[in-house]
């Protein structure tokens, strides 16, 4: 199961004490002082890796933690830095920090980005040495790290993002043009996640079912609105077997531009599916009805090879 949203409680290291230590020189009972100051904790670190389920991998792990820095030391050496965490999250991620509001968008494979910083280190007593104060007993503990609640949500970047109402033929025509395996019925909401797969370098996402109101989170569309923002070209599927397809595509269109005017500008074509379930009276009728939205309107049927043919040539293109 595609996990896409989910909350952590990171917590960078605390720093080091700083240390009460003297020297020891011969003949004197104490020497001066020679405590070390404490070692920084260790950051957190945010690493864009191209692996959407690596957030499952996260369900049950409530706390990342970076390490804690090492006491000062004697001799007037500082203490060892605590060690640094790096949390692997999916290219197209977005994280919030839910104390400051600050986002982060990892939209590289490979990007690094500082979550939250490391402690700062005690001073030991060698730091508070002063000509009126030559043996010192001072020393200050270690600050703890930065410390927050994290919201990721993750937003898939893909080439072509197929919509549409539920059952209008999306998950067969991702599996018809890539060796996606996603799951198909009959029935609405077979889509329970998005599904991926590749076409000659390209990337083709099948987003779930959307439905009237769904940009007012009814029914499984709202979660899944968030994974067009990032899509280059929509293919909007529109069912053959609609009673009203160009209703059909205008109840998606909405919820679209109610939801963010940015993606309804996006370009997009139009996909007549399940033209083997109709009359070729019927397909052209539907498919005119179609082209009054002013886009292309491209015919397919999973059961028709040249169908499928041209399609795949429009997509590489």
């Amino acid at each position: 199961m595609l996990i896409d949203d989910i909350s952590l409680h990171l917590k960078a290291g605390r720093g080091g004490n700083g240390v009460v230590r003297w020297r020891h020189e011969k003949g004197k009972d104490k020497g001066g002082p020679s405590g070390g100051n404490g070692g920084k904790g260790g950051d957190v670190y945010a690493l864009a890796v191209r692996d959407i389920g690596i957030l499952a991998s996260y369900r049950n792990i409530k706390e990342f933690s970076a390490g804690r820095g090492e006491d000062g030391l004697k001799d007037s050496k500082q203490g060892g830095e605590g060690e640094n965490t790096e949390i692997k999250f999916p290219v197209g991620s977005r994280l919030t920090n839910l104390a400051s509001g600050h986002v982060i968008e990892l939209l590289k494979e490979g990007e690094k980005v500082l979550l939250l910083k490391g402690g700062r280190g005690g001073l030991g007593n060698e730091h508070f040495k002063a000509s009126t104060n030559i043996r010192p007993k001072e020393s200050t503990p270690g600050e703890e790290g930065d410390e927050a609640d994290f919201h990721i949500e993750l937003l898939l970047i893909a080439d072509f993002g197929l919509i549409g109402l539920p059952n209008a033929g999306k998950s067969s025509l991702l599996n018809a043009l890539t060796n996606a395996r996603s799951k198909t019925g009959s029935y609405p909401f077979t889509t329970l996640e998005p599904g991926l797969g590749e076409f000659y370098g390209r990337i083709l996402a099948d987003i779930p079912g959307l439905i009237e109101g769904a940009a007012e989170g009814k029914g499984l569309g709202h979660k899944f609105l968030r994974h067009i923002e990032r899509t280059k070209t929509l293919i909007h599927c529109v069912s053959a077997e609609a009673a009203d397809p160009l209703g059909d595509y205008r109840i998606v269109r909405k919820e679209l531009e109610l939801y963010n005017e940015a993606i309804a500008k996006k370009p997009e074509i139009i996909a007549l599916t399940k033209t083997d379930a109709v009359s070729e009276s019927e397909i052209k009728e539907k498919a005119a009805l179609l082209s009054k939205s002013g886009k292309t309107v491209i015919t397919f049927s999973i059961l028709d090879d040249k169908l499928i043919a041209n399609f795949k040539k429009w997509i590489t293109n």
